[in-house]
């Protein structure tokens, strides 16, 4: 059988040398049995590892191989959708309860690269870059929300201020978020695989799971090996595939694309003086940062129904020399693609299917934090403590309108519609 590799990706160009974790290929009898070592996985497995649980975690290809490997290496809190449409879509004591964790997943990364001396070049500050007077007034409002929910380090730009901060003429003010910051996000990954196995934690590479076997004491098979545990943690999102058909039917895994440039040397100083991690705020939006060797990483154009593209440069290159014109002649070395996955509240989807079998997903594009956050509350509830993994899995996991066929073109049709939105600025 082929081995899945990481993707062609800069992340895996410059990560961290690693171990060759083995196949299984016998059978294990443990505590908890984790399905997908990306950010949620491993978060879950390190919290249970730290509380003393057996813990195996079963990977289809390699650490981090999916979205936690690839993705844009951006710390941003909250959710995609913020607490206000929380609240009027669920009511006060929802947007409370899940406010209240709205900052915790960055927390939590901090924690861990600091216990675990996990070098993955962390840098501090996060902006919201307004494209228009309309854009910038919501990062007004979403400035005075945050701060109702004690989040307070936040600074308003002006056109002036934030073409200090970035050199692009396409802003007219933003938000900074002093809390918030970037990361290579699979050597961040890799540090807390080998966190995990420093406690005891064992990890299987090129181990699909064919099969979870339900019941008081479940089996989780694999096509050399199987793992019978107590509890079964399902932390697979967008490469979930039809293992667990009722959570495929309530997700829908899209793709964004993501381009390094050559290194940049001092030009890269030019172009974000500030170093922080920039997004846009069109629906359909841009990203970008600087990596640790002064490339310029940017990211964006989704495909619904996860789509592989064949040119992934024409897609975000155009928008790339828009935002800076002074690199129309630099070359891009990498170009990439990877999915997430999106739900139709586009907030995350947590909960069990039995009293034994957990699951996690959706985090709908804001997954660096969230997956993090969600690995202590699955950690908590096996042990327990539930109000918290509660506040999320009381929430309504609606499937999207017209299944499998329909999915795909209905939500595009829905952001097509968003995006002429903010082309024509209302």
């Amino acid at each position: 059988m082929s081995q899945l590799k990481h993707a062609a990706s800069y992340y895996a160009a410059s990560a961290h040398p690693q171990p060759a974790r083995p196949e299984l290929n016998r059978d294990l009898d443990v505590d908890i049995c984790i399905i997908g070592a990306g950010f949620t996985g491993l978060s879950a497995g390190l919290f249970l590892a730290e509380a003393g649980y057996n813990v195996v975690i079963l990977e289809q290809a390699q650490i981090a191989w999916g979205a936690s490997g690839r993705n844009g290496g951006q710390i941003v809190n909250s959710y995609s959708r913020d607490m206000d449409v929380i609240e009027r879509q669920y009511g006060k004591a929802t947007a409370d309860a899940l406010g209240a964790m709205a900052f915790t997943g960055n927390q939590i990364i901090r924690q861990r690269i600091a216990h675990y001396q996990i070098d993955c070049d962390l840098k501090n500050g996060g902006l919201f870059a307004a494209l228009s007077h309309k854009q910038l007034g919501h990062l007004v409002a979403q400035k005075a929300l945050w701060e109702r929910y004690g989040h307070t380090q936040l600074e308003m730009l002006d056109k002036a201020a934030i073409g200090q901060a970035v050199a692009s003429e396409r802003y007219v003010g933003g938000l900074v978020d002093h809390s918030a910051g970037h990361i290579h996000p699979l050597n961040l990954a890799l540090g807390e695989a080998a966190a995990f196995e420093s406690l005891g934690g064992q990890i299987f590479e090129q181990s699909a799971v064919t099969q979870i076997q339900r019941g008081p004491r479940p089996c989780v098979q694999t096509a050399q090996g199987s793992v019978r545990c107590q509890f079964v943690i399902v932390a697979c999102n967008a490469y979930l595939g039809d293992l667990v058909p009722e959570l495929a039917a309530k997700t829908m895994p899209c793709g964004s694309q993501v381009v390094a440039t050559e290194p940049l040397g001092a030009l890269a100083e030019q172009l974000i003086p500030s170093n922080y991690c920039v997004e846009d705020c069109n629906f359909l939006l841009d990203y970008y940062r600087l990596s640790a060797d002064r490339r310029l990483i940017y990211g964006g154009g989704v495909t619904y129904g996860a789509r592989d593209l064949a040119h992934i440069e024409a897609v975000i290159v155009p928008n790339l020399r828009q935002t800076f014109p002074q690199l129309s002649h630099i070359q891009i070395d990498y170009a990439w693609t990877g999915n997430f996955c999106l739900t139709l509240s586009r907030l995350p989807q947590m909960g069990r299917l039995d009293s034994n079998l957990y699951y996690s997903q959706g985090c709908s594009g804001h997954g660096v934090t969230y997956t993090h956050l969600a690995g202590r509350l699955l950690a908590q509830a096996i042990q327990g403590h539930n109000s918290q993994f509660d506040a999320f899995a009381k929430l309504p996991h609606h499937p999207f309108p017209g299944g499998r066929l329909l999915r795909v073109p209905l939500t595009a049709l829905g952001a097509w519609y968003y995006a002429l939105r903010d082309q024509l600025g209302i």
